[in-house]
């Protein structure tokens, strides 16, 4: 499948997923990560969800990695949709966010950090396939994003669903992921 067409499927899925059943994978998803082991993470650059795409909530698993490494610091985006980039920014609880065009929460205030600075990367996607490859929402900026971060940082997703077989139009500037973390189960690549 393209990834127009996966795209469209997935988008679909997500509307149609119950809040219960919603609520549920989101418990899974944690529980799921617990189980990975991670070595001295300092700086972990997630994405926030948009709520009404019904997108994996990140939160809780910086909870759990706020109780596993003290001092853990996180980062997240804010883009520049006219040239279609990104700045990274400390995300803490004096962060104050409002959300964008796309309804994408973003930092208003804090501190730009150096991306090279980042041992983890929690990647949104709304599919990705049995390689680590993935399909999000199109407009590219974690494709140039991902390439400026250290060759040994951590790219990690989250799916309520399972991967696709195949994504037939992948690029040479897509990026695969080393993880993806699902209800039922860790995926490695």
């Amino acid at each position: 499948m393209t990834k127009k067409n996966i795209r469209k499927l997935f988008l679909d899925k997500r509307a149609s997923i119950s809040e219960r059943d919603q609520a549920i994978a989101q418990d899974l998803l944690l529980i799921r990560f617990q189980d990975m082991t991670f070595e001295n993470l300092s700086m972990v650059h997630t994405y926030l969800p948009i709520v009404q795409k019904k997108e994996p909530d990140p939160g809780p698993l910086l909870r759990f990695l706020e109780f596993r490494f003290p001092g853990i610091q996180f980062s997240i985006p804010r883009t520049d949709l006219i040239n279609g980039t990104m700045t990274h920014w400390k995300f803490d609880e004096h962060t104050i966010l409002r959300e964008d065009l796309n309804g994408i929460p973003e930092p208003q205030n804090g501190n730009m950090i150096d991306i090279r600075e980042i041992d983890l990367v929690i990647v949104p996607l709304l599919a990705f396939d049995h390689r680590g490859f993935r399909v999000g929402y199109g407009k590219g900026f974690y494709d140039r994003f991902l390439p400026e971060c250290r060759k040994n940082a951590i790219r990690l997703g989250l799916s309520f669903f399972d991967a696709v077989d195949h994504i037939d139009d992948i690029e040479e500037y897509d990026i695969p992921l080393h993880y993806c973390v699902t209800p039922d189960r860790i995926h490695e690549f």
